[in-house]
């Protein structure tokens, strides 16, 4: 049977929102999936949503109506997958903690902006990382809030050189979690749609996904 995914985008372009989510619809359909692609979150208010097997956004900075989310809360807590990336998943609603319970966390920083810094592998005998080892990378590095009880699969170590108080601090990079019955999976890589073109972060993505998926 086709699995059928929804992928929403919209807000700061800078995340190059509507690239990236077709970057990822067309990853999905090399999967088999049927993929539908809006740019509204009017489309999170649609009462077949929970009969999807994925739901992606790829929003930044952005609202969305009480009704939406209620009805976005309900199709994951009933099965429904989520996978995202980077802000277009984990700076969506800043406005809505219950979101952020959904998706276990929140960009707070990036200090330094766009620089060098390395992804370390810390669940190499899970499927979505497993064979990846340790791998440099240059973006932002996300400092975020985190729910402490997701699974952590992958983190990044804060140098202190753009803000001295957060030296060693050990951050998440990559993490699943269950919300009801829905499986969440979220990646902090993927500023613009260029960065699925390193090896490791669009594997790591791609396999978050399809795990994701009911």
């Amino acid at each position: 049977m086709t699995k059928s995914a929804l992928i929403v985008w919209g807000g700061w372009d800078g995340h190059t929102p509507e690239q990236s989510a077709r970057l990822v619809g067309a990853m999905l359909e090399e999967h088999g999936f049927d993929v539908t692609i809006e740019s509204t979150t009017e489309a999170f208010a649609d009462a077949d949503l929970g009969k999807r097997d994925l739901i992606i956004p790829a929003i930044t900075m952005s609202r969305i109506e009480r009704e939406e989310l209620t009805n976005l809360l309900a199709a994951v807590r009933g099965g429904t997958g989520l996978a995202g990336f980077h802000g277009l998943m984990c700076d969506s609603f800043r406005n809505e903690p219950d979101y952020q319970f959904m998706t276990g966390g929140q960009w707070v920083a990036h200090p330094g902006n766009i620089i060098d810094y390395t992804v370390n592998i810390s669940a190499s005998d899970d499927p979505i990382t497993a064979g990846i080892g340790d791998f440099p990378y240059r973006s932002e590095q996300y400092y975020m809030h985190f729910d402490p009880s997701v699974d952590v699969l992958a983190t990044t170590t804060f140098t202190g050189e753009y803000v001295e108080e957060i030296a060693g601090v050990v951050m998440p990079v990559v993490w699943k979690r269950r919300f009801g019955k829905g499986r969440v999976f979220y990646s902090a890589l993927g500023h613009v749609a260029d960065e699925f073109k390193v090896p490791q972060m669009r594997t790591i993505f791609e396999r978050g996904a399809l795990w994701a998926a009911r």
